[in-house]
């Protein structure tokens, strides 16, 4: 399955979904693309005229047009996402920080879609992140299971309310 990863440029997340089989999108993709392109003159100045109007379809007009440039970014992955893994409250080092309002226009259209979607707090501690990878495994684990059964929406959980010894079965 395609998995969109949040932060988009998390390595970490990214590694994670990729050693089980998934496809991560992740914002490097997308950024390959445009500085490859012939038509742009001068990586990393790469953004086009048109950036910000394919962001129209994601963001208002009245939307600062740094927003609508990162959303015709991010848009495809939203787009293309078969489920998602959200990492809050990251430190700065941990993914892109960027812009705060591209942030929550990207993770509210990623909740929207109605694709299965982990939410998980950075963790703080040795245990905690051993808990963050053990829910992160199951839940791409699950959504093995799920797309075997033919049952799509069944992992549609944040698993935020479960126990650990839930998440670990």
């Amino acid at each position: 399955m395609k998995i969109a990863v949040f932060p988009p440029n998390s390595l970490i997340l990214a590694d994670m979904v990729e050693r089980r089989g998934h496809e991560p999108l992740v914002i490097q993709k997308e950024i390959r693309k445009k500085v490859t392109d012939p038509e742009i003159d001068s990586p990393p100045f790469n953004i086009t005229e048109e950036e910000p109007i394919k962001g129209l379809k994601y963001a208002a007009i009245e939307v600062p047009s740094g927003v609508r440039g990162r959303m015709a970014i991010f848009g495809p992955i939203i787009d293309e996402a078969e489920a998602a893994i959200i990492m809050e409250d990251a430190p700065y080092g941990f993914g892109c920080i960027g812009c705060a309002r591209t942030n929550e226009l990207s993770m509210y259209f990623l909740r929207k879609r109605g694709i299965p979607v982990l939410e998980i707090h950075y963790p703080k501690t040795r245990e905690e992140t051993m808990e963050v990878v053990n829910r992160i495994n199951t839940f791409l684990d699950e959504l093995d299971k799920s797309d075997d059964s033919e049952e799509p929406g069944k992992t549609n959980e944040t698993q935020e309310g479960k126990t650990k010894e839930q998440v670990e079965e």
